[in-house]
């Protein structure tokens, strides 16, 4: 019996077209999104762990690049809404990613969340990626999530941990997109693997 506080329309064909939780409804893209994802990117606190903030023409292109992604995998960083009034506050989901990670043959699938200032502070990303990965893992069986992101950047490691998520430092990087000695170059990655979120779900019922 599905959660009335977690719902997934999902297609076998197209793939996830619509994740409710109790107070977040993740959607496919819309052109009316573009403006207020754009004034997201060019805000300096929303990209305060970023190499830059983006332009106009930069944000529309990498929403082009989440539909793309999605309709080759069926899954890709969705529209992110509340429920209750359809705001936009920002992106959330799972993607394949752009480039390998060190000692990698296959691009890993990573989780992400980007939401407006004044979503901060809620629990709204926990929220949303739990569903996330409900969808990663139960849906597409996907082996493995990582995240990752910069070392400063304490609130997205916070969530990442309260997901379940776990940092080797071993496996820590440098963003090969982002100029050599930049400060947001080095990131940290943590990585949920299937086994142990099934454990988790098991010990939580």
């Amino acid at each position: 019996m599905t959660s009335p506080k977690r719902c997934l329309r999902y297609n076998s064909l197209s793939g996830a077209e619509m994740i409710e939780t109790e107070r977040l409804r993740l959607r496919r893209w819309r052109d009316a999104d573009l403006l207020a994802f754009a004034a997201m990117n060019a805000d300096p606190n929303v990209r305060r762990y970023f190499s830059s903030r983006l332009t106009r023409e930069e944000s529309d292109a990498s929403v082009a690049r989440f539909i793309r992604m999605y309709a080759l995998d069926g899954y890709a960083f969705m529209a992110t809404e509340l429920r209750q009034t359809s705001e936009f506050i920002g992106l959330l989901g799972i993607q394949r990613m752009s480039f390998l990670l060190p000692g990698r043959t296959v691009p890993a699938v990573e989780i992400g969340w980007r939401f407006n200032e004044k979503s901060w502070g809620k629990g709204l990303a926990t929220e949303g990626a739990r569903a996330c990965l409900d969808l990663a893992f139960k849906n597409f069986q996907l082996p493995e999530v990582v995240a990752f992101t910069t070392p400063a950047n304490l609130p997205s490691r916070r969530v990442m941990e309260k997901l379940g998520m776990t940092r080797n430092p071993d496996d820590d990087f440098d963003d090969p997109r982002i100029a050599a000695g930049h400060p947001c170059q080095r990131h940290v990655l943590y990585r949920l693997q299937r086994s142990a979120w099934q454990s988790k779900k098991i010990l939580s019922v």
